[in-house]
């Protein structure tokens, strides 16, 4: 499906009677005799085409007055792909909803970040998603409020103001609202297992199948930067057949740990917080560094037109690209990585994490710091650094455009306006570029056909290896080249391809 999805009702329809999950967060269907709204694979029987009626968003069903299915549990469904695949003002802005904004900085926050009026901004979220801005993190808020209710033991008190509400009265009145339950017995519907230990949560991260876990999680393992990162055999349950990825996070209101492993139909996530107002925060951005927003079926159908590409798709489908949770902290990491191996890139940052990162405690594992910030690497003495000076004037520049606010490499960033800032800086080529706009910016239309991997890769499938020929046969795998970088990867031997023992 594409933009406007919920327009095309005969296809809407059809994907509601074959219960498909491929559509959830795609649109969400209404019906108009119990007014329930409900992601497209409710397992309850389908009402009648004539009582259905769609929307691009669930702030959209509850502002016409629809309250969220107590079966299917709409407001769980994975994102909308859509907003992890444009560049526009709405999809910029729903990246920045998603991560917060609104909540922390309102709606005039929200607009001079985009760097549009308030008034351009809802207009054409209202246009395109049947909801403005306020409607959307109010919409936000609820899922938040939902998720602490049910999977913690804390006050409804607390609960409201760490899901962002101003006030207990808007929390129980927006709870009542969109899920047809007061708080009290929107938790009594869950069994309790104990008390649970404080700003830690147990969940799970809902995606589109199907999904290949190996490149995803063997990446971010194999690249792992001791302090900030690092694979455990075990796994966040305790009881699953992989181990977990596990890391450190900055955010809005402190800083958080969390442990991601795969599993047959979710991401097992335990995060733990040293302020639950940053939950919203933190599971946006471990959904964008597991890329679980995306629509494989759509990306793979599209590769497999190559018939070249095609046996790459077909052994194992599902690749995602594997993202960050924070995207100054990899534009320093691929500076560090310029002309160097996997394992001297992790040494070099490992030791500005040591000599400048944030300690923090971790009882549950060897995670020891945050990964500096651009201000406290703006203040490090060139002559320090470990590396070639052309390197030192590239890396103190970028990280000195990142602290003064220059450089913005978050959700709001515009992709080929950032484009043409890090080329324009000394020392990026096309290469640091493209990997930055792939794992930091989210671009899933990046491509490296200079990277001596792909060539190799290129070359043994029996497609062009030098990057003008490469680039020119691409054309055909756009807007998804990203993905083609990770099919193309996976043919070799190293480490990144493979989940850890």
């Amino acid at each position: 499906m594409q933009t406007g999805a919920h327009l095309d009702r005969e296809h809407c329809v059809r994907a509601v009677r074959s219960k498909d999950a491929r559509f959830d967060g795609w649109f969400f269907t209404a019906v108009v005799t119990t007014r329930i709204y409900c992601r497209p694979s409710c397992p309850v029987v389908p009402p009648k085409p004539e009582n259905m009626t769609f929307y691009p968003s669930a702030a959209a069903c509850q502002q016409a007055g629809f309250r969220a299915c107590k079966r299917c549990r709409p407001d769980t469904s994975p994102g909308s792909p859509e907003w992890n695949r444009r560049a526009d003002l709405v999809a910029r802005a729903m990246r920045l909803i998603a991560d917060g904004v609104v909540d922390r900085e309102g709606v005039p926050g929200l607009a001079a970040r985009l760097g549009y009026s308030t008034r351009q901004v809802e207009r054409q979220l209202l246009a395109e998603l049947g909801a403005g801005p306020l409607a959307l993190a109010r919409a936000q808020r609820a899922q938040t409020a939902r998720l602490l209710i049910e999977t913690t033991p804390l006050p409804m008190a607390e609960i409201a103001f760490a899901a962002g509400f101003a006030s207990v009265r808007a929390f129980n009145d927006t709870v009542r609202e969109v899920f047809a339950l007061s708080p009290s017995e929107l938790r009594a519907r869950v069994p309790r297992s104990g008390g649970g230990t404080p700003g830690v949560l147990t969940l799970r991260l809902p995606f589109r199948p199907p999904l290949n876990p190996s490149n995803l999680f063997g990446h971010l393992a194999a690249t792992a930067v001791p302090g900030v990162e690092e694979w455990l055999p075990q796994s966040p349950d305790g009881v699953g057949p992989t181990g977990a990825y596990r890391r450190t996070l900055r955010l809005p209101y402190g800083h958080g740990i969390v442990a991601l492993a795969p599993r047959p139909d979710h991401i097992a996530c335990r995060l733990t917080l040293s302020d639950l107002r940053d939950l919203t925060v933190a599971i946006s951005r471990c959904r964008r560094l597991l890329d679980l927003d995306a629509d494989p079926v759509a990306v793979d159908e599209r590769l497999r037109s190559d018939p070249l590409l095609a046996p790459l798709v077909d052994r194992a489908p599902g690749r995602r690209v594997p993202r960050t949770v924070d995207e100054a902290e990899f534009a320093v990491r691929a500076v560090l990585g310029q002309q160097v191996s996997t394992a001297a890139a992790r040494t070099h940052a490992a030791r500005l994490v040591t000599a400048h990162g944030k300690p923090l405690d971790d009882p549950e594992g060897g995670l020891t710091h945050l990964f500096p910030s651009p201000e406290a690497l703006a203040a490090v003495d060139p002559e320090t650094l470990a590396m070639p000076r052309a390197r030192r004037t590239t890396f103190t520049t970028l990280v000195r455009q990142l602290a003064d606010g220059t450089l913005r490499l978050g959700a709001e960033a515009d992709w080929p306006d950032i484009r043409a800032r890090l080329l324009a800086l000394p020392g990026f080529g096309p290469w640091t570029v493209d990997v930055i706009a792939m794992r930091a910016l989210g671009d899933p239309d990046a491509f490296l056909p200079t990277d001596l991997g792909i060539r190799r890769a290129a070359a043994e499938s029996g497609l062009p290896s030098t990057p003008a020929a490469l680039t020119a046969r691409a054309e055909a795998w756009r807007p998804w080249r990203a993905y083609a970088v990770q099919y193309l990867w996976a043919t070799g031997s190293h480490p990144i391809n493979f989940l850890p023992a």
